[in-house]
């Protein structure tokens, strides 16, 4: 059967489901974006400008791939969730290493973007909910909030282990028992949509500080890994889990129509 005209073309839902798997994966992309995206601007020596150029090149041709597909293919998905946080580190970055803005500034605008993106997304749709991606226009509105969220948790972060001096220890602990405090919500009957992406937003300051102190040198609080060891080490975890997923698609999969608003 053929959708009416006008209405939106429908798909399978577009994004995994929620389990352990899906935060582990978020987690480590999200590290691998801070320490990514600081071995190429600052160690490989593009500086900020090239490498966000670079990485917005590549994360155009990861969504051209990802929205030309019509069910969630695990390997497409997670290559642009981690490009996108590559891009949403460097976006913060550029902000406060190339413009002067502060931290304050962009935490501040970033919340008040991605507040403005889930109002329209909400006005227009009815629903916030990821398994309900089923059209382009949905998935649209799921990336840019996706972006969002990682400029916001990267600016968020800085803030608290930076500006405020949290340092990357007490960072990992401070955000670590806050995405403790959201589950612990969600279990307790919390609106599932809104204890998500709250989880969401904080998994990237919590894997910005897990990427610092592992990658930092001891000189500034870190365990002095370095960021290609680092970064490398979580990209494999990823790979693994991905392929895993690929191989047991039970175990996590958006291969299925959209159930709940």
């Amino acid at each position: 059967m053929t959708a009416a005209a006008g209405a939106p073309e429908r798909m399978l839902n577009k994004v995994p489901e929620v389990t352990l798997i899906f935060w582990l994966i978020k987690v480590m992309s999200t590290t691998v974006g801070e320490t990514g995206a600081d071995y190429l601007a600052v160690h490989v020596g593009l500086g900020t400008a090239m490498t966000g150029g670079i990485m917005v090149a590549l994360l155009a041709a990861a969504l051209a791939l990802q929205f030309r597909k019509r069910r969630y293919v695990p390997w497409v998905y997670w290559l642009t969730v981690v490009l996108v946080s590559i891009v949403g580190t460097q976006l913060t970055d550029f902000l406060t290493d190339k413009l002067d803005v502060s931290l304050y500034a962009s935490t501040a605008a970033f919340a008040v973007a991605l507040a403005a993106t889930f109002a329209l997304w909400y006005a227009v749709e009815r629903t916030l909910s990821i398994h309900t991606i089923v059209t382009h226009r949905r998935e649209g509105f799921y990336w840019v909030a996706i972006l969002l969220t990682f400029a916001l948790g990267t600016a968020a972060g800085d803030l608290a282990t930076e500006a405020l001096g949290l340092g990357f220890n007490w960072g990992v602990v401070a955000f670590g028992a806050l995405i403790a405090m959201v589950a612990l919500a969600h279990r307790l009957g919390a609106n599932a949509v809104l204890t998500f992406w709250v989880a969401y937003i904080l998994t990237r300051p919590l894997g910005a500080a897990l990427g610092d102190l592992l990658s930092q040198s001891q000189e500034y609080g870190g365990l002095g890994f370095g960021t290609v060891f680092t970064s490398l080490v979580f990209l494999s975890v990823i790979v693994g889990l991905v392929a895993f997923v690929t191989l047991n698609p039970a175990q996590t999969t958006g291969a299925r129509p959209a159930q709940r608003a």
